[in-house]
């Protein structure tokens, strides 16, 4: 089994909300995942968010993993160049809900919120 290192400092910050729905998201699973997010070419802007659960003995050595609470986040590190201070948000509105990317390191954003260019 690979060692896994959590990184106390924050590279992705994850609000209340997010956390409380990526939890109970992950519950509905059926077994502890970890949400893993990064970056892939393409989308309206040029870079695109991806996120999705995965089984944590899929980290590797060259994820950087975040802990909120037992929960993980891990992000691989050419992701976190882009990603780094990004805060994750959900909203349960009808109109623009679901999860919400603010990243700083963005200088270009679409309108649908899933993409970004720097």
């Amino acid at each position: 089994m690979t060692q896994v290192q959590t990184t106390q400092e924050r590279g992705i910050l994850l609000s209340e909300t997010a956390l409380r729905q990526v939890k109970s998201l992950q519950s509905k699973q059926g077994q502890a995942l970890c949400l893993r997010v990064g970056v892939r070419q393409g989308g309206c802007s040029g870079m695109s968010y991806m996120m999705d659960f995965e089984d944590s003995s899929k980290i590797t050595p060259q994820d950087e993993v975040f802990d909120y609470d037992g929960f993980k986040i891990v992000c691989d590190r050419k992701s976190l160049l882009y990603l780094y201070g990004l805060m994750l948000d959900y909203s349960d509105a009808m109109i623009g809900g679901g999860f919400q990317f603010t990243n700083p390191n963005a200088s270009q954003t679409c309108g649908c919120g899933k993409s970004f260019g720097v």
